[in-house]
């Protein structure tokens, strides 16, 4: 007798493996997919702004990464004795506006390199609820902890949504032809406005992006929200606040994300990784021991084995924790 509702996931229309470039961008979901796209081997950057909730934001981000924005003073508020800007995370903000927007410029110069050189933009659309400056009326990305006082808050129709999301896709694709996009809507719940307001937020983005897969050949929809609404479907994997899924729950993301988009030897190269970093993690209770020292060489013949076969992949940093280990009990002896 089945307990729970497995769903079913076709294969996407598109492969990925670690020759590709991936673009990682939206909300708090966006950077747990590109921290472990990053501790796979994937060449991927993440949310180069900061996080970014809702689609309008992903979408200004991603259009003054097209257009090689040049952000001047003018694009800067000033607030408290600190400059920043509506579009960037309150890390990019300081004292002096000439380090500010050179740490922006940069942040933006090195974003559009990536988007130009991706072969995947993987984007998670968190809320349809948006914060506008008051006096301005346009959506901010961030609110810096500002007064409430200098911003109006709605929720985005869907009308509205799909046609500036829609306007960008077509200069993307114009622009990159072959960039490939996968779209999700996040499974963290925002319950500010309570569970009603949560599920209208959530509705409203996936008719987004149904109404955008259904425009754009090039996107795919991966149903992270449905496998764990539907499918894990528990509060045991949830975190204690109840909002965000648990590890064990992402782990579980994952392993279906990877049988969704990544080819068959990749998952392999994956798994191996895994067992390389699960061996990093060991914690010798004699690291002096001949019997650690085999357990460290077996790893660097692996990692060696690995490059090998697959050049593509950046072991660096693998390799150079395992060295250490030599050279220090190398050192000690």
């Amino acid at each position: 007798m089945e307990f729970k509702t497995t769903i079913s996931l076709p294969k996407s229309s598109f492969r990925l493996n670690h020759n590709d470039s991936i673009l990682c961008l939206g909300s708090c979901f966006a950077d747990t997919v590109g921290k472990k796209l990053q501790s796979s081997g994937f060449s991927c950057l993440t949310n180069p702004f900061g996080v970014l909730y809702n689609p309008l934001s992903v979408i200004n981000a991603l259009r003054a990464m097209l257009v090689h924005k040049s952000y001047r003073n003018e694009d800067l508020f000033e607030y408290g004795g600190l400059y920043g800007s509506f579009d960037f995370h309150s890390s990019f903000s300081g004292k002096d506006s000439e380090v500010v927007l050179k740490g922006i410029q940069q942040a933006c110069s090195t974003s559009a390199d990536a988007l130009e050189s991706s072969s995947c933009l993987i984007l998670s659309l968190g809320t349809a609820w948006v914060y506008e400056l008051a006096s301005k009326g346009f959506v901010v990305s961030n609110c810096h902890k500002l007064p409430a006082s200098f911003f109006s808050r709605r929720r985005l129709s869907v009308e509205e949504m799909l046609e500036q999301t829609s306007l960008f896709f077509e200069d993307l694709f114009e622009s990159l032809p072959e960039i490939k996009v996968l779209i999700t809507v996040s499974p963290i719940r925002h319950f500010k406005d309570g569970a009603q307001q949560n599920t209208l937020s959530k509705a409203s983005l996936h008719l987004l992006v149904d109404g955008l897969c259904s425009r754009f050949r090039q996107l795919v929809y991966f149903p992270a929200y449905e496998l764990v609404m539907d499918d894990l479907r528990d509060y045991r994997f949830y975190e204690q606040d109840m909002l965000h899924p648990s590890a064990a729950a992402f782990q579980y993301i994952w392993e279906r994300f990877g049988e969704f988009v990544f080819e068959k030897y990749t998952l392999e190269i994956i798994r191996q990784l895994e067992q390389i970093h699960k061996a990093m993690e060991h914690k010798p209770f004699r690291p002096e021991d001949e019997e650690y020292l085999r357990f460290v060489k077996k790893n660097i013949a692996a990692l060696h084995l690995l490059g090998k076969r697959f050049p593509e992949l950046n072991l660096e940093r693998e390799k150079a924790f395992f060295e250490l280990v030599l050279n220090t009990h190398a050192s000690s002896c």
